[in-house]
Parts: structure tokens; sequence; C-alpha cells
């Protein structure tokens, strides 16, 4: 009894302490005023590139590229060089230097290609050269942009009557030397297991000259290579790629690591020429969509109402210059590897993101 009327005193006691402090004469406490958001302003600014600095005092870029790939990388008659990779330099010289023929050309074999780019003997590497974690992690270098989603492919004659690389088994294949390819050819005939015979060679153009002579059965490279290789054999027609794709190998530019500023500079002149395209941009209406596009990312991206070359350092037309010299994407294209070339390719998964029939090529907004 005494438990129990201790515990209700306690009860009452509490009771009286609440209500105490609900009295309607006290005031109720302040509500502490909320505190105004915190802006945050985005500040853009320009980095220097040592690599910019260097070409502008010099006054070229210095590219890398295939000795001999048609199509790709050639000097025509006149020992200009020519072709897709090719274009892709001339589009950065267009940038950096506003001059598209700038560029000085350094024939670089495929074993030795990354060297030449690590001991900075030239500034791009621009040679149908795939992009791979080991590529990409381990050499101190950058892959700047895709230029060009392929896949590696088997070249034979005709007459052999294939229908699928399935059927190769003990074949004599020519591939090159230190390239994907070799290391592709291996697993796709491992995994499958069948056995092959490797004739390992130095260039496109040794292989491509075995194959010819019957000194392999088939030629392994990837298929805008093998494309490049048919149209200049002595009967194209009585060659056929087969329809096995049996790799992803996305191509395109390369620069050293260490100057991320140059890596924007490269990257985003591919950019211009992708945007270009799909601003409905080319290097004979640019000049005209200068003075009367009412598009707001045209405007921006050919430095009409904004500069924002300043931030690559680069001049307020650098874009345009890119456009107006070597031209959209579907003009380097078409020119060199399309509908305009020997080597007839269909755009496939280098259409635009948003073409009729869609493909992966795609550039960010430019804004």
């Amino acid at each position: 009894m005494i438990r129990k009327a201790a515990v209700t005193g306690l009860a009452i006691l509490f009771l009286g302490l609440v209500l105490a402090g609900c009295d309607g004469g006290s005031k109720p406490a302040a509500t502490p005023a909320p505190k105004a958001a915190t802006t945050f302003t985005v500040r853009y600014h320009a980095t220097p590139s040592k690599v910019l600095n260097a070409v502008r005092k010099r006054g070229y870029v210095s590219c890398g590229v295939n000795p001999g790939l048609p199509g790709f990388a050639y000097p025509d008659v006149r020992g200009s060089w020519r072709g897709f990779d090719v274009d892709f330099c001339r589009a950065v010289a267009a940038a950096v230097l506003g001059d598209a023929g700038k560029v000085r050309f350094v024939a670089i074999g495929g074993p030795d290609r990354f060297g030449a780019l690590q001991r900075g003997e030239i500034d791009i590497l621009s040679r149908n050269t795939s992009w791979s974690f080991s590529r990409d992690a381990g050499l101190g270098l950058d892959f700047a942009a895709t230029t060009y989603f392929d896949g590696q492919g088997f070249l034979a004659p005709k007459a052999l009557g294939l229908s699928s690389a399935q059927e190769l088994s003990g074949a004599r294949i020519c591939v090159q030397s230190g390239t994907a390819s070799q290391d592709n050819l291996a697993d796709f005939f491992h995994a499958r297991g069948l056995s092959y015979k490797p004739i390992v060679v130095a260039s496109e153009a040794e292989a491509r000259r075995l194959y010819e002579n019957e000194g392999c059965d088939v030629f392994t490279a990837d298929i805008s290579a093998l494309a490049g290789s048919r149209s200049v054999l002595n009967n194209p027609s009585a060659h056929v790629i087969l329809p096995d794709v049996i790799s992803k190998e996305p191509l395109g530019p390369v620069v050293r690591q260490n100057d991320p500023v140059w890596a924007d500079i490269v990257r985003w002149s591919v950019y211009a020429t992708i945007l270009g395209e799909e601003m409905g941009l080319s290097s004979k209406t640019v000049a005209s969509a200068r003075d009367t596009s009412g598009n707001p990312e045209v405007r921006r991206l050919l430095g009409v109402d904004a500069n924002y070359g300043a931030l690559l350092g680069l001049n307020r037309d650098w874009a345009y210059q890119v456009i107006r010299q070597v031209g959209g994407y579907q003009e380097i294209f078409d020119r060199n590897i399309g509908a305009k070339s020997a080597l007839k390719l269909d755009r496939g998964l280098n259409a635009l993101w948003n073409a009729p029939k869609p493909g992966l090529l795609y550039a960010p907004p430019f804004r």
C-alpha cells in the first residue's frame, strides 16, 4: 500500500508539471527562422596546355599515322597524306592553328606506335588503334574519342565458299604482330576448340601481299582495314569479308596522359565534326549558318554568341574552322571510306545516335 501511494503521488506531481507547462499565460517557444539558402556559383576557367604551347611555337601539329592503309591514311601520287584518320589530325590543326594544312605526318608501324607517342615524337597518334583497358590504364596514354566503331573480321577468297569463320579450323591466317587482332584471333579459336596456323607479319601491307599470293588462306584485321585492303587487290570482287565480327574495336586518336587540356582539345575537335553533322552543318554551309542560324547551340559552337574556345586556350572560331576546312563527320566519312570512296563502307554503328537507322555516334552537348 505504501509503494502504491508513492507511485500515485509521483504521477500526480508529473501531471502537475505538464499542466504548468501548458499554462495559457506563458509564451510559446520561438521557432528559429529558416536559414537562407546557400548559393553556389560554378566558375569556369582555362588551364594551360604544354602541348598546345609547343605546337603553336613550332607552327604545326605532329601526327602519327599508318604508313599506308587505303581509306584511312595513305600518301597520294603527289605525296600528300589523305584518309579518314588523316582528316582528324587536320581537324586538330584547324582548331589550334586555324589552318588544317599545318600538320606534319609521321608514318609509324604498328609495333612502335605507342612508343613514338610516349617519347614525345608526335602530338597525336591517329592510326587505326583500338581503345582497350590495358592500353588506356597501363601506357600513360589517353584515348581522346572514338572516331570509328569497328570489329575484327576475316577476309577470304570467294572461291572457298565459306559462310562463317567457324569453318576455318586448320586454316593459315595472316595477322599483324603487336596488335589486338593477334590476341583476338587466339581467343576466338581457343574458345571454340578450333586449330589454326597464325602467319604473323609486321604490317597490313605485308599481310595483304602474302594473302594475295596465297601465303595464307585468310587475312584477319579490323573490318574497316580489311575493306581497305580488299579495295586495292587485283580483283577485289573475288574476295569476301565473312559475316563474323569477333571483337569490339573502338578506334580513335590517342594522346599522352600528362596533358588533360590537350586531350580535351583533340576530343572536342572530333566532337565538333560530329556536332556539325548533327546540326546540319558542312564545309559548304557553315559560313552561311554562322551569319543566319537562330539555333542557340549552333551559335555557341561557331563562336557567335559565346567564346567557349577560351576555356581550351583556343580562338573563338575554332570549331567553325574545323568544319569549314575539314567538314562535318558525314563529309569526312563519305569522301574517305563511305559512299564517295572506293571502300563504300556503310555507316552502320557509325551513324548518328538520332539517325533513321541509329548508330553509336554521339557527342556531348555544346553548352
